[in-house]
Parts: structure tokens; sequence; C-alpha cells
């Protein structure tokens, strides 16, 4: 037992060392964030559509799209997933612009897929939309999208404030795109009519209702009424919306970070600039294409693009990690990450949020590097917490408007979502253009679980009335959506082990027994989820209801979060884990990571995942340092809210 303890102390030690290697020279970190084929393949696409090609880069993007194909000729959307249609539509239709011979291997067996799914017709929006772009489909093969809608008063069924973010800052340049049928430029003139079983212009339908609902079916009658009347909208009242939306996105360009800061958003607002008109060298446009290229990841041999980059969210978790492992605010490096965090609390710009709470001030941090409109409540609870547990009173006034922030931004169902509250307008997903089912933010447990610890660890003593009053909602929410198994559905991380050591965190800052019966279901739960290797795996097909508690192998970030969830539920001495810490003690690392290629992060269920590189850093170092600490505790509680 001496030598295990001295063993996992020296592990501890190094696993620090190597973290605190790759921080960077202002004291932040960012590891890299992947995505799925789709980034790296409309990267290709928009070269394209603006005829600014980069021969070497398209190349190395298509050496990645052949490295990360499926056997069957597929792309999934996740590593070793199953083939998604849309994702393999677009590595295709990007590797033939690029010049991949379409009779090569890997191109008829991608085509075959495709072929088999029905075709390119059967894509999604999203991609039917692009097909658009470049001529391939008539533009009745997308959902009617009329500009107009940027004027339509906040009262009416939609509203730009009645969708998320990312939904707003992606929809608002579409809008532009969809109102002038902008055409890419195309410079080799290629198409991919093979992948089409019927001819575009002859296939009658395609737009679907993507809930099966009678609200569905109500939205198709009007997309046909909207199809029969938008051509005779006057021409003014287009221009006028053109212009709003084109201000929307031009206030929110956000400098070299990017529209919403994420690829989707950056690469719209680029095309609508570029189909307005705009010069190439506008300061706009030039930023804006910036935004994209600081996205690229170049390994030499190949080429993939982020969907976005997640500096607060690693550094807050790398502090969370390093403390854990001994680090204090006296430590340099730790310091300075935490005052790199403390900079880029967002206090003086009230974003999209302020429409439902415009008296609430500022307070939250950003996902990204800057995204001064959009501040996240999932990384302001973690960077709060992060700050707290350093006790550094130089940060006091930075927790405090945090805290106000994260109050003021809670559900009138005591959940929170990451950006918006009450975006519960769920008769939206109804709509023919909502077939990915992520157009809205509503409340979610992982990120009320990280608001409850944070309030929790800011107020232990409970005298703070607007926080224990807020605290009170948010534990009825919690309990109320516990899974029949006891688990915690996990939106933002796969799936339910990440959504159960979330609100068993929760639970315990809270203070909740550890006999509660609440608790006692998540332990078994996740007791009953050990694989017998030891660790915890979870595939990132259960979003899909029938395939709950598929696992393709253990991983280190996941069994990091099951034993940190059992650790919260007092469970520091149970068999399991101790054999989760084994597993992490013996999984092969790789520099400041564990050795990890499987998907653990969620961007949207069933439609778009990541992988957070920097997870198999921070929490196998978070949970191995903390089973240290509590084993030569005599207090064997966890003490702080994560």
């Amino acid at each position: 037992m001496v030598n295990a303890v001295l063993d996992r102390d020296a592990l501890v030690e190094e696993a620090r060392g190597r973290l605190e290697g790759v921080q960077r020279a202002d004291g932040h970190y960012v590891f890299e964030l992947e995505a799925d084929a789709t980034i790296p393949a409309e990267y290709i696409l928009l070269g394209h559509f603006l005829d600014e090609r980069n021969l070497a880069r398209e190349a190395k993007i298509c050496a990645y799209l052949r490295r990360i194909q499926n056997p069957n000729g597929s792309w999934p959307l996740f590593h070793a997933g199953e083939g998604d249609l849309s994702a393999t539509i677009k590595a295709y239709w990007a590797q033939k612009l690029a010049g991949e011979d379409i009779d090569a291997p890997h191109m008829a067996s991608a085509r075959a897929f495709i072929l088999g799914k029905g075709g390119a017709a059967r894509a999604n929006v999203f991609t039917r939309f692009a097909l658009a772009l470049f001529g391939e489909v008539p533009w009745r093969a997308v959902p009617v999208m009329p500009v107009e809608l940027m004027l339509l008063p906040q009262w009416f069924f939609f509203h730009m404030s009645k969708i998320a973010y990312w939904s707003r800052t992606v929809i608002a340049p579409l809008l532009v795109l969809y109102g002038l049928k902008a055409r890419a430029k195309n410079p080799t003139g290629l198409t991919i009519r093979e992948l089409f079983l019927i001819p575009p212009q002859k296939m009658q339908r395609y737009n679907v209702n993507p809930t099966g609902s009678k609200v569905g079916d109500a939205f198709l009658v009007l997309d046909k009424a909207l199809r029969f009347a938008e051509p005779a909208f006057p021409k003014g009242l287009r221009k006028k919306s053109i212009d709003k939306a084109v201000a929307f996105f031009l206030e929110r360009l956000n400098g070299e970070d990017g529209l919403g800061a994420i690829f989707p958003a950056m690469a719209n607002s680029v095309m609508a600039m570029a189909a307005l008109g705009f010069a190439k060298d506008d300061p706009r446009l030039v930023i804006a294409k910036q935004s994209i290229e600081n996205l690229v990841i170049d390994r030499g041999h190949e080429v993939y693009v982020q969907p976005c980059v997640s500096p607060i969210w690693d550094t807050s978790l790398a502090a969370h990690a390093l403390m854990e492992a001994g680090a204090d605010h006296h430590d340099p490096k730790l310091k300075s990450a935490l005052d790199w965090l403390a900079s880029k609390q967002v206090l003086d710009v009230k974003g999209d949020w302020a429409v439902r709470r415009p008296h609430v001030r500022p307070g939250g941090w950003a996902f990204q590097y800057n995204n001064a409109h959009y501040p996240d409540v999932d990384d302001t609870a973690v960077v709060g917490m992060a700050l707290h547990r350093a006790g550094d009173r130089a940060y006091d006034e930075a927790i405090a408007r945090a805290v106000e922030w994260v109050i003021g931004m809670q559900s009138s169902s005591g959940g929170w979502g990451a950006f918006d509250p009450e975006n519960e307008h769920f008769y939206l997903n109804s709509i023919p253009f909502a077939d990915h089912g992520a157009l809205l933010d509503p409340p979610t447990i992982d990120v009320t679980a990280r608001c409850v610890s944070f309030l929790a660890q800011v107020d232990p003593e409970k005298q703070d009335q607007a926080i224990q009053a807020s605290i009170s909602k948010a534990m009825a929410y919690i309990r109320s959506d516990q899974e029949a198994d006891g688990s915690w559905f996990g939106r933002w991380g796969a799936n339910y082990v990440y959504g159960t050591w979330s609100a068993l965190c929760a639970l315990n800052a809270a203070g909740l027994p550890a006999d509660d019966p609440c608790m006692q279901r998540a332990v078994a739960y996740l007791k009953g989820m050990q694989r017998p290797d030891g660790g915890w795996g979870e595939d990132l097909a259960t979003y899909h209801d029938h395939r709950r508690g598929e696992a393709q192998a253990s991983t280190p970030s996941q069994t990091a979060w099951a034993v940190m969830g059992l650790m919260a539920a007092g469970q520091v001495d149970a068999s399991e884990a101790e054999r989760g810490i084994a597993y992490l003690e013996n999984a092969p690392r790789e520099g400041a990571r564990w050795a990890e290629n499987l998907y653990t992060g969620t961007g949207f269920p069933r439609v778009f995942y990541l992988k957070y590189y920097g997870y198999a850093a921070f929490f196998p170092l978070w949970a191995v340092a903390r089973y240290q600490n509590l084993k030569r505790a005599n207090d064997r509680r966890v003490a702080y809210g994560m």
C-alpha cells in the first residue's frame, strides 16, 4: 500500500508538471477541439464559394478526411461512430472539388453509401442549403426562410430572441444568403449530380415535418404558403430586412474571434458579405476571414478545422486540476492562469441574454477568447469556483459579479440554460428548418448543477438569502429530472455519466447527505456502469434512447467523472472508486494527456459531437489527486463545488 501511495504521488506530480508545461506564456491553456468531417469539408466549400482556393491546404484536408473515413465509405459524427449521410455528402463533395478522383476506392465507397441512404436529396437542411448555394438543388429544396423574419416583433411566435445564440448567429447571415438567392462562384464548375437518385429538379418533396407532430404539419402548410407569397413581398421591405440582418451580424462580428466565435456563423457571415458585394479589402470582411483561419489546425501532413476554440473552459478546468494537485494562489503558474481568467470577465456588454433579463448586470465569461455578446453560464460557474477556491481576495469583486449574473440568468423552472434564460419555445423545434433539433437552449441538468455547485461553494454557511433561494429552486429542478435508473442526462458531455457526475457534485455542495435516496440511486447507477477493466465509458450513440448503456471502451475522462461523482456522494472508500483510480493509474499517457481517441464531448445531441483534447489532461489528474487527498484526510467529504 505504501508503494501504491508513493507511486500515486509521483503520478500526480508528473501529470501536474506536464500540464503546467503546456501553459501559454500569458497564463492561459488551450487544447485542440475537434468535431467531425463537416467543418473541414465546409472550409473547402467556402473557398469554392468565394473562388479563393488554397490548393495545398485542400490537399491536406483531403488527407485528414481520408484518415477519419469509416471502412464502409461513410463519415461518422464521432470517432468510430456510425456513418452520417450529411457528413458523408459534404466530405465527398469537398474532396471532389479539391480534385479527388471520384472513382478512387474511398470516393466510390462513399458514393455507394450515400446512394444507399437515398442520395443527396435526403440530406439535412443545412447540407441542402449548401447544395442550393452551389445550384445543385433548387431553392425549394430548403424551407422558406424569408429575411423579413428580422422585422418580426418580439411577441410573434418566431423571433430571433426565442432561439439559441448559436442559431441566431448562424441564421442572421443565412437569411441574407436566402434573400439574395446567392450563388457560389464554383471555379471548377464541378457538380455532384452522381449523388442523386432522382434529378434534383424532379424531386417533389424535400422538406419534412421534423417532429411528426400536428404543430409540425401546420408549419409545413405555412412553409407552402410562404413559398407562394414570398415573390410578392415588397422590394423595399426586403431591403430593410437585409439591412437589419446585416446590422445584426456586423455588430457581433467579434474581431478575429468571429461571429458567435463558431465556424458556421463565421462562414455564413463571410458568404453573406461576399454576396452583398463587400470589397475584398473591406476591413470587416478581412477580419471575418481571419477569424476562420484562426481555427485551422495544421499538423504538417494533414489539416482540419476546429468548430471553435475553448480557452476559457480549458484554463478554468486546468486551474481546478492544478489546485487539486497541490497548487495554490501563491504558485506563479496557477496565479497567472487565474489572473488571465479574471481579465476575461465580460463586465461592460449587455449581450442578447439581456432581452429576457434587461436589469441584470453583466458578469459572465465566454467559452472562447472573446465573445462578449454571448457569455456562457457554464463557463462562468466553473471560472467562479476556480477563483473562489484559490482564496485570493483580489478576485472577490469578480466572484460577486459572477454570482449576481448567474442568479439573474436562472430560468423560472429553476434550471439554467447555457446562454439564455427562458429559451424554451419548444414548438419551434417543429419548423421544417429545425430538423437538427438544436434550435433552442433550454435549461439542462449539467449547467444547472454547475450553477448550484458555484453558488453553494461561495455561500457554504447559507447566509445569503438570494443565493439560497436560487439553490432551493434549482435543487427541486435537479431532483425532478433524475432518470428512473438513478442517472441524469448529460447535455454537454457524454452522457449519463457526465450528467450524473455533475448532479452529484451539486447535491453534495448544497449539503444533501450521502444517504439521501436521490444520491443513493445515482451511486448505484454509476457502480452498475463500471466496466470489467475498472473504467467507465459511454458511447455518444446513447443520445438515442434505444441505445442507452452502450460503450465502445473505457475512457480516462469518463472514468474520472464517474470516480469524482462517487467521491462527491461519499463513496471514497468504495471498491468501485479504487478500481477506477487503478484504471487511471495504469492507462497510457501521451505528454500532458492520458491517451484517449474516443469523443466524450457534446455539441448537440444526435447531431454534433466534440473531442476536447484537454479533457484527458484535466480530469484524470483531478480525480487521482482528489482520491489521494481524501484518502489522507480525516474528513472524506468533498469540500468544493466540483
